[in-house]
């Protein structure tokens, strides 16, 4: 088992900067990040392999998102950059073995933090 416990959420104005944290109970092979809306499927947005730090992004966060990790600590963070309206949405930690970008590739989740970004 791995508890997962994301904070740093919030609200911000269109072009803003967040980054959220995801504090692990333990060391996985594979974080990743993802975001969901009302009424919409869970939607992958980064992840990060922890030994070899190789991060994959979603098109629509390439480039004002970065996935990191800090490994004395067990925690993954999310720097947001450039935010839009769009990125509203509750944003989950994942841990899993094998990475990719469904959510079912992950069998251990955070509870959730809120991000809201208004125009």
């Amino acid at each position: 088992q791995v508890q997962l416990v994301e904070s740093g959420g919030g609200s911000v104005q269109a072009g803003g900067s967040l980054r959220p944290s995801c504090a692990a109970s333990r060391r996985s092979i594979c974080m990743g990040w993802f975001r969901q809306t009302p009424g919409k499927e869970r939607e992958f947005a980064a992840s990060i392999f922890w030994s070899s730090a190789t991060a994959v992004y979603a098109d629509s966060v390439k480039g004002r998102f970065t996935i990191s990790r800090d490994s004395d600590k067990n925690i993954v963070y999310l720097q947001m950059n450039n935010l839009k309206p769009d990125d509203t949405a509750v944003y989950y930690c994942a841990a899993g073995s094998t990475g990719g970008t469904y959510p079912r590739s992950y069998p251990f989740w955070g509870q959730g933090t809120q991000v809201t970004v208004s125009s």
